[in-house]
């Protein structure tokens, strides 16, 4: 039983690409196909973000009703996520809760009822906690607390009681309880002194890994018996130099670690350790990161994961066979992900995503082999053949690395007519832009702006090399791979040269403003989204529950408290003075990670110079827009400020019509 865990990447989720269709190997040629469409026929933000996000229940959980074979899923149909039950039989839905402001995610049925868990936080605090939904729809917080922060861990093998973590005891580590089912009465079963960062409990309930990142390059796995009597984390990944390890699963016989290294190579491959004997071996050996590894409950199926130059490949392993699952034919073309197994093993569902269709929940029947897809994400408005393919496209950088991004070029745009265009940066440090659906950047794209995620150097997905190339560098090589990336694009002829932009969020929000201040006539325009301004004090007041990650972050970006001189050199707001081209900031007001005062700094410092300036603050949001209708308002904003201050006047009187 694998579960979630803390990360240090200052993520993304408003700008999140999903993985999709079978990647192409595209350099930027004239290859898109022509349409007939132009911009002044592009639809408004409302059309694109009328398309449902779904979402399945835990993988550590039960996704399939042991009462009825409905299926837990997340939905945000009513414009805030919610957790829905989803029968595969007629493809209804039935709403389990009923939230108008905070989200609400699934996780789990319980095994021999019909309640569910499910976990929220506060208008995207983080502070996340786990709810069981009563039979009589109510909600019964199993974890309060005003500043408490859990997550669901698992279910015991007998589904009497499940395990949770939290940190009320301590606001930097987590500790694991055990629940009973029934009456939600807890034991403290392992209280994490060192702030170690749990990962898995193995199905016996005997076994729980600790993963422990020292540096970014660098980390470990620990194990404790948890019927032991003094429950001490043990070493398992005693090593020399920087190798890191962290967990994937636990086997289902609770005989072996399944988990993560790099040490025999540039990728994260998957290893065995046998619990009884030490022994370790190779499991899955690939060319691309392994993402994951899972098991149905019984063991005969294996589900893994290949992060394939932006792209998810999934394959599913029948043990009893040793031969891949085959899917029907009618299964559309696009990536897996979320697979889920009945009780019994005979049906699985899944999410099939690609660059032109939202992810939708399928069912498949293993005996009879057939299947049915049960929801329709994509808004009916919204014509597939309108929206465009994701394209893998590299360029040169600046001292000849190699940088690779995904393309999204508008069907319009060619050498006769020129599109605007924008580098779009991911989250990080360490973050990776992936293939797949966006409602956000095909709003764009409609609009006749082309956009390119760039993977710049440090980007997680191409090897512990590339990944470690921007260490305590950031905003250097890392922001000139950006700057290059611009270039390119100014380089292409359906490209206009004269409007090219940069947007990012988080670290690419930094990242976005880092361009405008230290390369001021880099990029046209920039539109920062919750990006760090100040590192100084962003590194100074990380949340508490990062603990386990702090000394990782640091090695990677510095310490503040020895570091906060380059800390300074290297944030836009103490250089603001440079910024020359307008810029659109758009923050939520409970980010615990990048604060308000970071934007609002900026804005008040970048006015000052008399440069136009654009200002949306989300009360109700933190990092990453969950509601509907603050995505929708975000996304009209990117396109009337680009409209203004990209494409510009020349350009206004073909602008987008609402």
């Amino acid at each position: 039983m694998n579960f979630s865990a803390t990360t240090l990447v200052l993520g993304l989720a408003g700008l999140a690409l999903t993985a999709c269709d079978a990647p192409g190997t595209a350099t930027g040629g004239d290859n898109a196909a022509a349409t007939g469409r132009d911009t002044a026929e592009a639809h408004s933000a409302e059309v694109f973000f009328n398309t449902t996000s779904f979402g399945m229940a835990s993988s550590s959980g039960h996704a399939f009703s042991s009462e009825t074979g409905q299926l837990l899923i997340s939905s945000d149909e009513t414009g805030v996520f919610n957790a829905f039950a989803l029968d595969p039989e007629s493809g209804t839905r039935e709403a389990l809760t009923t939230s108008t402001g905070n989200a609400v995610f699934a996780v789990s049925w319980f095994p021999a009822d019909g309640r569910a868990l499910v976990t929220m936080d506060g208008g995207g605090d983080e502070l996340n906690h786990v709810y069981v939904r009563e039979l009589d729809g109510t909600l019964t917080d199993l974890t309060p607390g005003d500043n408490v922060k859990a997550d669901f861990a698992g279910w015991t093998a007998d589904g009497t009681g499940f395990w949770v973590t939290s940190n009320e005891r301590d606001p930097a580590a987590f500790d694991v309880y055990a629940y009973d089912a029934g009456s939600y009465e807890r034991e403290l079963v392992f209280e994490n002194t060192d702030a170690l960062q749990p990962t898995a409990i193995s199905p016996d309930g005997r076994w729980l890994a600790l993963d422990r990142p020292r540096t970014s390059a660098d980390s470990d796995i620990l194990l404790v018996d948890l019927a032991s009597e003094d429950k001490a984390p043990q070493l398992i990944t005693g090593h020399e130099g920087n190798i890191a390890y962290s967990t994937y699963t636990f086997t289902p016989d609770s005989e072996a670690l399944v988990y993560a290294t790099n040490e025999h190579g540039e990728w994260n491959q998957a290893w065995r350790y046998e619990i009884e004997t030490g022994e370790q071996s190779p499991l899955i050996e690939a060319d691309w990161d392994v993402m994951y590894v899972a098991y149905s409950n019984s063991g005969r199926y294996r589900v893994s994961a290949i992060n394939a130059d932006g792209f998810t490949e999934v394959t599913v392993l029948d043990q009893d066979t040793g031969g891949e699952l085959l899917l029907p034919s009618s299964v559309p073309a696009g990536d897996l992900a979320s697979v889920r197994f009945s009780p019994s093993e005979r049906q699985i569902a899944f999410l099939v995503t690609s660059s032109t269709a939202p992810a939708n929940v399928h069912w498949v029947d293993l005996n009879s082999g057939e299947h049915r897809q049960l929801t329709e994400a994509l808004n009916p408005e919204l014509d597939p053949e309108e929206l465009v393919e994701a394209e893998i496209v590299r360029f040169e950088s600046f001292d000849g690395l190699t940088i690779p991004g995904i393309m999204y070029r508008p069907h319009e745009a060619s050498a006769d007519n020129p599109v605007p265009a924008l580098v779009m940066v991911h989250g990080g440090p360490g973050g990776q832009s992936r293939a797949g659906y966006s409602a956000m950047v095909q709003h764009l794209v409609d609009h006749g702006y082309a956009v390119y995620a760039a993977n710049n150097r440090g980007s997680s997905g191409y090897g512990k090399t590339f990944f470690h190339m921007d260490d305590r560098r950031h905003g250097e090589e890392d922001l000139q791979d950006i700057v290059a990336a611009g270039e390119y694009l100014r380089a292409q002829d359906w490209v206009q040269d004269d409007a090219v932009g940069v947007i990012g969020g988080s670290y690419g929000g930094y990242i976005t403003a880092a361009a405008l201040a230290f390369h001021p006539e880099a990029f046209d325009a920039g539109i920062n989204i919750f990006g760090v301004t100040n590192w100084v004090r962003t590194l100074e007041s990380i949340p508490p529950w990062w603990e386990a990650f702090r000394e990782a972050l640091y090695d990677e970006m510095g310490d503040p408290a020895t570091d906060a001189e380059r800390h300074r050199a290297i944030s836009p707001l103490f250089h603001a003075d440079n910024i020359v081209k307008p810029l659109l900031v758009v923050q939520g007001a409970n980010d615990p990670r990048v604060l308000q005062v970071e934007s609002d700094e900026i804005v008040e410092a970048v006015r000052a110079n008399g440069v136009p300036v654009e200002y949306i603050v989300f009360e109700d949001e933190g990092h990453g827009f969950l509601k509907r209708e603050n995505r929708i308002e975000a996304s009209n904003a990117y396109v009337d400020f680009l409209d203004t201050h990209l494409r510009g006047e020349a350009g206004m009187d073909a602008a987008p019509s609402e």
